[in-house]
């Protein structure tokens, strides 16, 4: 796709103006959560998927709305339960009136997916979303179709509630860029969202940016220059997650299993995108630790004795920083 700016300084600036709109438009709606947002638009801009993790009524889901909203891009929820079928969110062949087969698209065939609940289905449903998710295509009878661009896929799990619930599979957690933490929003935050949400005032959103500024600013991400001191840096933090790697005292004693290469590469595409959308036009090693808990929290497994003393994933990770 043929840039849309003249240059990739240009771009860059506009990127951040157009990040300032996205927050303000989405501040109309969505009260705090400033970190959250900006993590969900930093995994679109870096193309990739974000889990939200909450517990109930945290809007989370207006979250994702209200972005997409803001985005124009074409938005499909799929409610997650134990009942649902890997065709009720790729599609399925069925025959028409002429008796010949013809695929009938599932709502998986939208730009951003909210997958609502996403452990509360079987393994067999999480891994439908799969094939999407890293090729951005279904494959169905054999033959492939391709997903609209830009394509994403935010999920939401509650953390409290596990009771018939299904565990996401290292394999699928992977495929996540961020594993974003939504915490209670303070005192006046919680005023501010009473008073908006029980007056009858419609708060409405604009459209900021389209699907094609979108990818420009994706490829626009990738371009950006990155010092070698910085790549070692977050291929350096990635290792020290790992049991028995140089340098990972506080892996051997506090972790079961690490990041694998998903999480070096992540970092410094997070980098990129958090230098962008702070002015810069190169990222540093401040920058690698900014997306370095979303990153690694869902990517590292602790042992008992970390369960034991009550080390929770990110203390480990704040270590890890130093």
């Amino acid at each position: 796709m043929a840039n849309i700016f003249s240059n990739d300084v240009e771009a860059a600036d506009a990127l951040k103006q157009a990040f300032q709109k996205l927050k303000s438009e989405i501040a109309k709606v969505v009260v705090g959560q400033d970190d959250v947002v900006k993590l969900v638009l930093t995994g679109i801009f870096c193309q990739g998927h974000s889990l939200l993790v909450g517990v109930p009524g945290l809007a989370k889901t207006l979250l994702v709305q209200t972005i997409s909203t803001s985005l124009d891009l074409q938005f499909k929820r799929i409610q997650f339960t134990p009942d649902l079928m890997p065709s009720d969110i790729v599609g399925a062949e069925t025959m028409d009136k002429e008796r010949n087969f013809q695929f009938v698209k599932g709502p998986i065939f939208a730009n951003i997916i909210l997958a609502d609940e996403i452990n509360r289905t079987p393994p067999k449903t999480q891994a439908a979303l799969l094939e999407s998710m890293q090729e951005y295509a279904v494959t169905i009878a054999g033959q492939q179709y391709k997903l609209p661009q830009p394509f994403f896929v935010l999920a939401t799990q509650n953390p409290i509630e596990q009771e018939g619930t299904y565990p996401l599979p290292e394999a699928q957690l992977d495929r996540f860029m961020f594993n974003i933490f939504l915490d209670y929003p303070t005192y006046q935050q919680e005023v501010d969202i009473v008073k908006n949400t029980t007056a009858d005032d419609v708060l409405k959103v604009s459209k900021v940016l389209t699907a094609e500024e979108i990818i420009s600013f994706q490829h626009l991400v990738r371009r950006v220059p990155i010092a070698d001191n910085v790549v070692e840096y977050a291929v350096k933090l990635s290792q020290a997650t790992r049991p028995g790697a140089q340098g990972s005292a506080i892996a051997n004693e506090f972790l079961e299993w690490g990041a694998g290469p998903r999480a070096s590469q992540y970092l410094v595409l997070g980098a990129k995108c958090n230098a962008l959308l702070n002015g810069k036009y190169s990222p540093d090693i401040e920058d690698v630790q900014a997306v370095a808990r979303p990153v690694l929290r869902h990517r590292i497994v602790r042992n008992f004795k970390a369960e034991a003393e009550g080390m929770t994933v990110d203390n480990i990770i704040d270590r890890l920083i130093g």
